[in-house]
């Protein structure tokens, strides 16, 4: 049975290189960002507020988090290019980085 899983295998064309340093360099603190379920909910809950983006302060009752955790996490996704802030009075609101998933979509539909 593994032996047949095997020998069904499709090589990869020597014509076929992988990701760039530069690119791999660009990509993976995205991916480092969302690799811990608190950021990727946080993530999901920015994404989906849209263009005018959410509150901090509305972003720690639904994760049952703290809101210097919160604010952590926000930091990690905003220095990692995914989401932007600002400030209106005394709050800070979030939003995605226009375009900041295309290269996240490209290399995965690639």
């Amino acid at each position: 049975m593994y032996y047949e899983d095997v020998t069904k295998q499709q090589s990869v064309p020597f014509s076929s290189r992988p990701l760039s340093e530069a690119g791999a360099d660009s990509l993976a603190p995205m991916f480092a960002a969302l690799s811990d379920p608190v950021r990727l909910r946080l993530f999901d809950l920015v994404r989906r507020a849209g263009r005018d983006g959410m509150c901090s302060c509305d972003l720690v009752e639904p994760l049952d988090r703290s809101q210097p955790t919160i604010s952590h996490h926000l930091k990690v996704l905003r220095e990692a290019g995914l989401v932007e802030s600002r400030k209106e009075g005394t709050w800070v609101w979030y939003s995605v980085t226009p375009g900041a998933t295309d290269a996240i979509r490209s290399f995965i539909t690639k």
